[in-house]
């Protein structure tokens, strides 16, 4: 084989190890007093910027000026250099680009192999952590300090009084309790959290899973003397979805609605097909809404619309916008909950790329609406 049918080859056999490089790569190639341009980027990077590469500018698929000037000032000074960025979506993405010049200078132009890595995960588990940390250490202060002096009142005051004994470890056990579902919801959200920029691929028939969760629940609202009423309008009510996250959606929504709810009341559990973003947005009822979750998608994306309506006593207008904070609770409407059952929801809808708005007025209970994409329909 001649020297250069060896070289073809080589070139051949690299440009195919690029195209399945699984982290971004393009070429870069800039002269003195020119902008610079992207000569070539394998798959994965035409996946992320979704654009023809070869041959654009390099500022069409990377906006962020830091990162421009990082790679123009590589190319003038024949350099490498590293810069971390974000990039803003329906999710937002870290990354971090790598820039090394090559040996290749063709009619005054330099040329710059750059590297993206995907930092979103490791972003995300740091933050995680130390949210985790913050929050946790916050809210077990109290139940921690409540079970501390009843042990110390036990171990003293109250050694030999078989009453106050009973009423402190009851008192103890629904402490106990409390911290150990607070430490489930946070276990729970911090693992949502890691996946929410995955969207999920699977499909749920949310019909069928509201009605399990309603079956599941019956203990509770049979207690409560409370009535789940389902209504499920005509038309497709499967959506893509994680279905174990999906149920913690309605279990959350419908157990919130159950405890606001009186005796004797009922809550209402609506589905129904919708054709847009627009319909899915609609009001279902009077009084004041606000849109907690938008989805960053088409227009025309068809949904299915899960109502969950109370009779409970309604939430003031200035307390909407904070309902799907985490721990945020409405003053005087204290539940027992974690305070972050409406977190773990928004997160869920946020990864399922759906919407969620709340709907309430003071003495008027609330509705809280999810949309969630509609899955394609077999043919």
């Amino acid at each position: 084989m001649s020297e250069a049918a060896e070289r073809t080859g080589a070139g051949a056999a690299a440009q195919l190890i690029l195209e399945l490089l699984p982290e971004p790569v393009i070429l870069v190639r800039g002269g003195e007093g020119e902008a610079p341009e992207i000569s070539y980027g394998n798959q994965a990077a035409r996946e992320v910027f979704r654009i023809r590469l070869a041959g654009a500018p390099l500022g069409a698929a990377m906006r962020q000026p830091g990162v421009l000037e990082a790679i123009e000032h590589a190319l003038a000074t024949d350099t490498p250099t590293e810069v971390a960025f974000e990039t803003i979506g329906v999710q937002p993405r870290y990354w971090r680009a790598f820039a090394r010049p090559l040996d290749l200078t063709h009619d005054g132009q330099r040329t710059l192999v750059v590297v993206l890595r995907d930092e979103t995960d490791a972003r995300r588990t740091e933050r995680m952590r130390a949210d985790f940390l913050a929050n946790a250490s916050h809210e077990l202060r109290t139940p921690l300090a409540s079970l501390a002096g009843f042990i110390e009142t036990l171990r003293t005051h109250a050694r030999d009084d078989a009453e106050a004994r009973e009423r402190f470890l009851e008192i103890m056990a629904e402490q106990a309790n409390r911290m150990a579902r607070l430490v489930d919801d946070l276990l729970s959200l911090s693992r949502i959290e890691l996946n929410e920029h995955i969207p999920p691929a699977g499909k749920v028939d949310l019909a069928r899973t509201v009605e399990d969760v309603s079956d599941a629940l019956r203990p509770v609202t049979a207690a409560r003397d409370v009535r789940i009423l389902t209504e499920v309008a005509v038309g497709p009510t499967t959506v893509i979805g994680d279905r174990d996250q999906l149920v913690q959606v309605i279990q959350n929504l419908v157990d919130n609605a159950v405890k606001y709810t009186g005796r004797g009341g009922q809550v209402r559990v609506q589905l129904a097909a919708v054709a847009n973003s627009e319909a899915a947005r609609a009001p279902s009822r009077s009084g004041i809404g606000l849109s907690l979750l938008s989805p960053d998608v088409s227009d025309a994306q068809a949904y299915v619309v899960l109502r969950v309506t109370d009779q409970g006593p309604g939430i003031a207008r200035q307390h909407l916008p904070r309902l799907s904070e985490r721990f945020y609770r409405v003053e005087g409407q204290r539940t027992g909950g974690t305070g972050l059952g409406l977190a773990i929801v928004k997160h869920v809808v946020n990864r399922h790329r759906g919407g969620l708005i709340v709907e309430s007025a003071e003495g008027e209970g609330a509705t809280f609406s999810v949309y969630l994409p509609m899955a394609p329909v077999s043919a």
